[in-house]
């Protein structure tokens, strides 16, 4: 396990040896354009963090669980999946998204792909394209999906890019042929700025259903991060519909008071904001508790576990247990007690990608890993198990790690079963079988 812990310098020599196999990239697995702007991601600090002594032995993990992988399909750049909903008799099926623009229902048993028609043009290169795809809470009946996708600006925006979330009904399920029908826009990035990374743009919809949950990169531009009058760098929270919640944090920053004002002022960006101070939110889950994980990118170290609070400041980029890219340090969090310190971070960094939580279900694959994270790793090409701890009190660790030979692009638990998506142009889709 990693947590945080003060550098200790060692010799140019050997941190090169300790870093070189973890901080490279794949650049089989992916594009020209995403190598450049993912790689910046991978570095990793010129110094080594020391492991937690204060780890008591009953939470060291003795007895790993071990799988095999079965390959599905193949994809091109996937990004995220989700499951749809089935009954007892019938096969799981998966939606599936390529940056490069496409959406696909995959039979998970026979690796069947189905494209979806009707996707928005999407804005690919870097780390930009198509992202997320979530059902909405009444799926069952409505058959609405949220995504989320890089749009290009236009006219005075030219040379800029955001990401944006729509709503859609997913038609034509039980065909070869499904659609996306009657697209509804639902947020966006403001403002648009240049550049091809750190967009984030995971979607979340909150336990009960009745919030929807985006987190939003600062651009790889730092200081937005701490303005409140752009919500990059942040975690937003809406309506489903996209109006503005009248609980969130920073409603009342003005004079508009009831819900119908709220709701008018919708465009209003601070009123969307529910934290601040992040730098690129990769994973977020809610866990049995209630409570709201998320995970982000660090800069030269320092990738971070966070719990996510209402109305907190985390600190990017004014606080990191990272360095900058050019090696000048960072102040750590515990020199900033006003910020919200993470409760696990990793230096080397694992680069997280995604967050599923893992609960039995008809299944139980893997109990030892009942009520864990499971995080997939992009330059560890891992992943990785975390015990978020049972209560405020209990400090979260690292139980295992899987060394899985390729960046992990996302990974899913569901109804006790877990599936991975590999990174890059012939990314695989794969079933862990349990041992």
């Amino acid at each position: 396990m990693i947590t945080n812990a003060k550098y200790i310098s060692a010799p140019l020599t050997v941190i090169a040896l300790l870093f070189s196999a973890s901080a490279c990239s794949d650049p089989s697995t992916m594009s020209t354009d995403t190598a450049k702007v993912e790689v910046a991601d991978s570095k990793q600090a010129n110094n080594i963090q020391t492991s937690d002594s204060s780890i008591p032995d009953e939470q060291v993990s003795t007895n790993k669980p071990a799988f095999t992988t079965k390959i599905i399909a193949s994809f091109d750049e996937p990004w995220a999946m989700t499951a749809l909903p089935k009954s007892s008799a019938e096969s799981l099926k998966l939606l599936v998204t390529q940056k490069t623009g496409e959406l696909f229902v995959v039979d998970a048993r026979t690796g069947v792909k189905a494209r979806v028609s009707g996707v928005p043009k999407v804005a690919y290169g870097g780390q930009g394209g198509l992202g997320d795809v979530i059902l909405a809470p009444d799926f069952a009946t409505t058959n609405i999906v949220y995504l989320s996708y890089i749009e290009a600006g236009k006219g005075s925006e030219d040379n800029t890019f955001g990401a944006k979330v729509i709503k859609a009904k997913l038609s034509g399920l039980d065909t070869t042929v499904p659609t996306l029908q009657a697209i509804v826009p639902i947020w966006q990035q403001r403002p648009k700025v240049k550049g091809q990374g750190h967009y984030s743009h995971r979607l979340l919809f909150s336990p009960d259903g009745r919030y929807l949950y985006i987190s939003s990169g600062e651009r790889q531009a730092k200081d937005p991060a701490q303005d409140m009058s752009v919500n990059l760098g942040k975690i937003v929270r809406l309506n489903p519909d996209g109006t503005v919640p009248i609980d969130n944090p920073f409603v009342h920053n003005s004079n508009v008071d009831t819900e119908a004002d709220i709701k008018a002022n919708a465009n209003d960006i601070t009123k969307q904001l529910w934290t601040l101070g992040h730098r690129n939110v990769l994973g977020m889950a809610f866990d049995k508790s209630g409570r709201l994980w998320a995970h982000e990118m660090g800069p030269r170290g320092g990738d971070e576990l966070n719990l996510i609070e209402k109305g907190s400041n985390y600190g990017w980029p004014i606080v990191s247990n990272g360095r900058n890219y050019s090696g000048i340090d960072i102040p750590d969090h515990d020199t900033r007690p006003d910020f919200i310190a993470p409760k696990i971070t990793w230096t080397p960094v694992i680069s997280p990608s995604s967050m599923s939580l893992y609960y039995s279900g008809s299944y139980n694959d893997f109990p030892a890993w009942q009520g864990n994270a499971l995080i997939s790793g992009l330059s560890s090409k891992a992943l990785i198990v975390v015990d978020l701890g049972a209560s405020n009190a209990a400090a979260p660790y690292e139980r295992y790690r899987y060394d899985m030979g390729q960046r992990i692009r996302s990974v899913l638990a569901v109804d006790g079963e877990v599936w991975l998506l590999e990174d890059g142009s012939s990314g695989k889709l794969l079933r862990l079988l349990p041992k």
